[in-house]
């Protein structure tokens, strides 16, 4: 089955709701179906153009690693076999192209109401916030840490999730004030565990994992579930090994090309960071899809489209 291009799906299922980048179709009482867009979103804005096969990327990424750490965390992955999908909705048949590679069949769950993300570097908004105040969220780092520093032991850094806009970093005292000191040590453990076997796989294919947002949500028994998408470019920050240099931004696999085209249309002064955004060039959007595709070759160890 040939994908293709995906802007946007609609899908003969109610729609639950649309996010930046999925669509969330209801199933039946225990059972969702989340479909992953190509759009892409840089500094808050939705571009234009979607990215080719990235929506598949990240589906067939977070499915190889809710298959790989099922017998570490319980998830609520069912399946992401486009087949399988077809089987269990008949009445997709007709759509099949659309969510081919790019659909995950799931269990549903009452989502926790913060981002649980863990740190193995300084980087991204942790560096920033720590090059002003020397904190994370607050609370006191070790001093004389440079950008991109490995941190030793990987540090817990719950965020709360925002609709719109940046999430916001939070302390776990702060997440446990909501949530209770018994759900946020769930949360936290489970949170280093599947990110510790994620770090480790990545390791040996030559990526660095230097932080990763999990999300989870509690079933109908109170059972505590990894959910969404796991360890993907979009929630992580994937480097090249081999290219590490602490001290400085490092280059990544994800959205850079966009990032860094964007960034310069800024400092020109070209577009002012708000919507509308501007037009991507043809090379940027595929130098993009490129580098979604690497990482998934070299954290799966196949190409996109063997065994999905």
């Amino acid at each position: 089955m040939t994908a293709r291009v995906l802007a946007e799906s609609r899908l003969p299922l109610p729609l639950l709701c649309r996010g930046k980048v999925r669509e969330v179709y209801e199933v039946d009482a225990d059972h969702l179906l989340l479909v992953a867009s190509d759009r892409v979103s840089a500094f808050d804005i939705v571009m234009r153009e979607p990215i080719p096969r990235k929506g598949a990327v990240l589906t067939q990424m977070s499915a190889f690693w809710f298959e790989r750490l099922a017998a570490l965390v319980p998830s609520h992955f069912v399946t992401a076999c486009t087949d399988e999908i077809l089987d269990r909705l008949p009445a997709l048949r007709g759509v099949g192209p659309e969510i081919a590679e790019r659909s995950m069949l799931v269990r549903r769950t009452e989502p926790v109401p913060f981002e649980c993300v863990v740190r193995g570097y300084l980087s991204g908004s942790a560096w920033a916030e720590y090059r002003e105040s020397g904190t994370l969220a607050g609370e006191r780092l070790p001093g004389a840490l440079v950008e991109s520093a490995r941190l030793e032991p990987p540090l817990f850094s719950p965020a709360t999730k925002a609709a719109s806009g940046h999430d916001v970093n939070v302390t776990a005292e702060a997440m446990a004030a909501v949530l209770g000191e018994n759900l946020t040590s769930r949360l936290r453990g489970a949170s280093f565990d599947v990110y510790r076997a994620g770090r480790d796989h990545a390791a040996g294919r030559g990526i660095i994992i230097a932080d990763t947002k999990f999300e989870f949500g509690l079933d109908r028994t109170g059972a505590l579930l990894l959910i969404d998408e796991v360890m993907t470019p979009d929630s992580s920050r994937f480097w090249p090994a081999d290219r590490y240099r602490p001290g400085q931004a490092q280059p990544s696999f994800d959205k850079q090309p966009l990032r860094d085209y964007l960034a310069g249309l800024r400092r020109e002064g070209k577009w002012n960071g708000e919507a509308p955004p501007p037009p991507l060039p043809d090379d940027v959007v595929a130098a993009t899809s490129v580098r979604y595709l690497e990482a998934y070759r070299l954290i799966t160890g196949r190409e996109l489209g063997d065994g999905a």
